[in-house]
């Protein structure tokens, strides 16, 4: 691994001045006091002005409504949206879903979807989880029947984030109950302004906005389809894998090395950001127990920022819900004060932090399951065997 600076050129440092005077202009304190209230993961507004320089996919081609950037300003960009917390949660499930579209939807609908995903007029959400198929989704009872040139689709979904976001909905249907559960889904590309839609929100501990859907016979032409009917996992399996960390391309050296914990691990960042400035504040910064436990704070940012995915995805999970329990206990109560009440401590960032972190054990897939892909994807171990008695 080559740790050395990469040292930008004149015109790579006029670009990165181009996205900072971007940022200020688009990505105002109300963009930020909106997603702190909301928990949303979006801004449609911000959204739009990304598209409308061709930022939501920087590295497509111009022609495809990209803005044609090599990995680095690539990489340039995406760090400073992280950087500055920018909303991005619903730009994320689209981008997982849009490779999907643009793989296997028919040629109208491709044409007609993709640019104008591409301008930010148009979102998508994952119609994943159901109440009794979380992370095992071959399980989806969703049920999706044949009624001529149209499909009737009836279920529910849970934990759809930004629906409330989104246009559409990259949905997982059972087709056929009775063939084998991984080979009788279809996916289909679901308008959400669709009659029988019904979007409620969910409020999670983290503050984060999410939502469960109603399908109730809601019907849908068969041009939603995306990919072969019953052939709903090949479809999928691209989608999860990116959202798993797998088998992602390495950009020239420039990828997130952990991109499905990158969340995790720079809200660790935050974390001990704010709470080496309250140290410091406090004058305790200089107490040998204090700066050992903020040393180890800063160890295991690097251990999980350099950890691979899937692997960095449960370690950064792990480290985060550890390391601001301890940040916790080392502030004291007052780093309970969530935001904006009297006496938080660094604007409820430490609290917001902790509870945050409760929820990421569970995101995009379990910990569990993760370890499960480790096992079979990266160790070569075999699939779990089931046991029977006597």
């Amino acid at each position: 691994m080559d740790f050395s600076v990469l040292d930008l050129s004149e015109d790579v440092r006029d670009f990165l001045r181009e996205v900072e005077q971007f940022l200020d202009e688009h990505l105002t304190p109300a963009v930020i006091d909106e997603e702190w209230e909301t928990g949303a993961g979006h801004n449609r507004s911000f959204h739009r002005a990304l598209g409308a320089k061709g930022w939501i996919f920087p590295g497509w081609p111009v022609a495809d409504g990209g803005a044609g950037l090599d990995p680095v300003r690539c990489r340039l960009l995406e760090s400073e949206l992280r950087r500055r917390h920018a909303p991005s949660i619903t730009k994320g499930t689209t981008s997982l879903s849009i490779a999907a579209v643009r793989a296997y939807a028919d040629d109208e609908l491709r044409a007609d979807i993709v640019p104008r995903v591409a301008r930010g007029e148009v979102c998508i959400c994952l119609g994943y989880t159901e109440p009794d198929a979380g992370s095992d989704l071959a399980g989806v009872r969703t049920k999706a029947t044949r009624d001529g040139v149209r499909w009737i689709i009836s279920g529910s979904k849970m934990f759809t984030t930004g629906a409330q976001n989104c246009q559409y909905s990259f949905l997982v249907a059972r087709t056929d109950p009775d063939a084998p559960k991984h080979h009788g889904l279809t996916v289909f590309l679901v308008p959400l302004d669709s009659p029988g839609v019904e979007v409620r929100p969910i409020h999670t501990l983290g503050g984060e906005r999410t939502n469960v859907v109603y399908y109730g016979d809601v019907r849908v032409s068969d041009h939603y389809r995306i990919g072969p009917v019953n052939g709903g996992w090949s479809v999928l399996s691209g989608p999860l894998s990116a959202e798993h960390g797998i088998g992602r391309d390495d950009d020239h050296g420039l990828a997130e090395i952990n991109p499905a914990g990158v969340t995790y691990y720079e809200t660790l960042e935050r974390l001990l950001e704010h709470t080496l400035r309250w140290a410091a504040s406090n004058q305790v910064i200089d107490d040998p127990v204090v700066r050992v436990r903020l040393a180890q704070v800063a160890l295991d940012i690097e251990a999980a920022r350099n950890t691979p995915s899937p692997m960095g995805r449960v370690l950064a999970s792990e480290l985060l819900i550890r390391d601001s329990a301890d940040m916790i206990d080392l502030v004291g109560p007052e780093a309970l004060i969530t935001r904006g009440e009297d006496g938080a401590l660094e604007d409820g960032i430490i609290e917001w932090a902790h509870r945050f972190a409760q929820g990421t054990a569970i995101y995009a897939g379990t910990t569990e399951i993760h370890r499960n892909i480790i096992a079979e994807r990266i160790l070569g171990l075999p699939r779990h065997a089931r046991f029977r008695s006597g």
